[in-house]
């Protein structure tokens, strides 16, 4: 049977949250989502593809990043430029200035995709890694469709404007997060702010990243820009303990695009605090034990609890505790037995672990016996039996 009931932590009672100060980018699509918790801020059409020009170059170096996880290539593996790379550097756009006698390092090619947004990079690196940009642009697809990224479908592997060429904003959050998490001895590249390879670049050898010039936390990621997806960008900031990866996209110009990638950066953090709601070891409640030699557990926080509140907010949490009860006696301290749910409106919800305070055995013999038979009597009872008694 599935048990929930309410509890009030630190001891402040059950309470509705203030309403949140409104926060409205002037982005198309907008999603914010606090790392350290997993706790979603803002989601203004975060599902629906767009357009996401340069943008769509996170996955291009998903691609590299693994290959290099795999050992497939090296940091000084070196690929040969085609015709096709070079030519995009004349058809406008952004560009490290590749030439067909080239032969770039990987290394140079992720600074040259990171910090000057180089098409031809990208080119190199999908023809490189599978062969042709058209089979390389299948697996990248095929790559974020398991990795959950339902809003995406790649035809190239440099965000070049093309009608099938679809991303989220939810996608491009999930990748930054990979960015970060998954191959952070990679990710400083995202923080360069100057990459001129052989001298070529002198006029698209500053990273367009206008997050990098502020005073945000801010190490990454990428912007994107076409006449047709607007002004894109995905950030990220650490302030603290505390790290926040956001997507705008759809923007008029890369002032607006600066402006409000600096008003939402400092919204995720001002308005929004981390706080230990039920420190490690806290009993938060109890469960019924069902053939045990203990009538009731304790279920006691795990890792300490914390959860992203309102500023506003204070120390108030409405919280619920959800279990299958009673629980089945024979477990050890520690054994996941509930589930502790927080809610806050228009933030979702949190669910913590709740584990056995206490070692609970098995019911003797006779304790067992004598439930069964009490179960049984009641079924009896309840099925419009009657009851024999003694001489009759």
């Amino acid at each position: 049977m599935l048990i929930r009931f309410f509890v009030a932590l630190c001891a402040a009672g059950l309470v509705a949250a203030q309403p949140l100060a409104a926060f409205e980018p002037r982005a198309k699509a907008a999603y914010v989502v606090d790392l350290t918790t997993g706790t979603v801020l803002l989601a203004r059409n975060a599902d629906e593809p767009f357009p996401p020009a340069s943008m769509s170059k996170l996955m291009t170096l998903n691609m590299l990043f693994e290959a290099l996880h795999d050992g497939r290539v090296q940091m000084d593996t070196r690929f040969s430029v085609s015709a096709k790379a070079k030519a995009i550097t004349g058809e406008g756009g952004s560009t490290m200035f590749l030439n067909e006698q080239d032969q770039p390092t990987v290394e140079e090619l992720i600074q040259g995709i990171v910090v000057n947004s180089g098409n031809d990079a990208a080119i190199v690196v999908a023809e490189g890694l599978a062969g042709s940009e058209e089979a390389f642009s299948q697996k990248a697809t095929d790559r974020a469709r398991a990795l959950g990224m339902a809003g995406t479908t790649l035809v190239n592997s440099s965000g070049w404007p093309d009608p099938a060429q679809r991303m989220s904003a939810r996608d491009l959050a999930i990748l930054a997060q990979r960015m970060i998490e998954e191959f952070p001895e990679f990710y400083h590249y995202f923080a360069e702010t100057e990459y001129n390879y052989k001298d070529r670049a002198v006029d698209n050898r500053f990273n367009r990243n206008p997050l990098l010039k502020m005073t945000i936390g801010a190490d990454g990621l990428k912007t994107g820009h076409t006449i047709e997806a607007g002004y894109g960008l995905v950030g990220s900031a650490k302030q603290g303990d505390r790290r926040i990866v956001f997507v705008l996209t759809g923007m008029d110009s890369d002032a607006i695009r600066a402006e409000d990638a600096e008003r939402i950066a400092n919204w995720a953090f001002r308005q929004f605090v981390l706080k230990t709601v039920a420190p490690k070891g806290t009993r938060i409640a109890e469960a019924e034990v069902w053939m045990g030699d203990a009538a009731t557990v304790g279920l006691v926080v795990a890792e300490d609890a914390r959860m992203l509140l309102p500023a506003e907010l204070g120390d108030q949490v409405a919280a619920e505790v959800v279990y299958t009860g009673p629980v089945q006696g024979g477990f050890e301290a520690g054994t996941p037995l509930a589930e502790l749910v927080l809610r806050l409106p228009d933030m979702g919800e949190m669910r913590i672990p709740l584990v056995a305070e206490t070692a609970v055995g098995k019911a003797g013999i006779v304790t067992r016996l004598l439930t069964a038979a009490g179960v049984l009597y009641g079924d009896v009872i309840g099925s419009g039996g009657t009851r024999a008694e003694p001489g009759a």
